[in-house]
């Protein structure tokens, strides 16, 4: 279908002390991940899980992709819109709750980006393309949970480049 995408990723644990999972406590939860022409990440399980708390885990992952996509929607957005964005940074907040069968899920995440365009730019319009972006995010689209967005947007400081 020409509208689908599709991707590849490889999966290889790596936590094989000698005696597989002959016991929950004799394997290491670390696995490298990877994708064709990608560079390799390290991941384990998060510290709390038996992880290393160096390594990306699954959590961190998915709060990644969701503030990655939401700034490359909003990039996007703004560049169409004639807002030229000067800094983009964020710090994702979320939330993940374990059940008593032991699975979890997550119940929301938040979204802090701290956007700063070029003096003169459309403040209120900037700010308003972050409800947009969030519509457009194919990673918010695709989770159960509220994903919220809390930015604040600032201008440059005056300068004499031509932006």
């Amino acid at each position: 279908m020409k509208n689908e995408h599709h991707y590849n990723t490889s999966i290889v644990w790596t936590g094989n002390r000698g005696t597989g999972t002959s016991s929950y406590r004799d394997y290491a939860r670390s696995y490298d991940l990877s994708a064709p022409g990608k560079p390799l990440i390290a991941g384990s399980s998060d510290a709390t899980f038996r992880g290393e708390a160096s390594k990306w885990n699954p959590e961190d992952m998915l709060l990644a992709s969701l503030s990655s996509c939401h700034m490359l929607s909003y990039l996007h957005l703004c560049a169409d819109a004639g807002i030229s964005v000067i800094a983009y940074s964020d710090n994702a907040e979320g939330t993940m709750q374990l059940t008593p069968d032991g699975s979890g899920h997550f119940t929301s995440v938040t979204l802090h980006p701290q956007v700063t365009i070029a003096a003169g730019h459309d403040l209120i319009k900037a700010d308003a393309l972050h409800h947009r972006a969030h519509e457009l995010c194919f990673i918010a689209n695709s989770v159960n949970f509220p994903v919220a967005c809390e930015a604040t947007t600032t201008h440059a400081a005056n300068d004499s480049r031509d932006i």
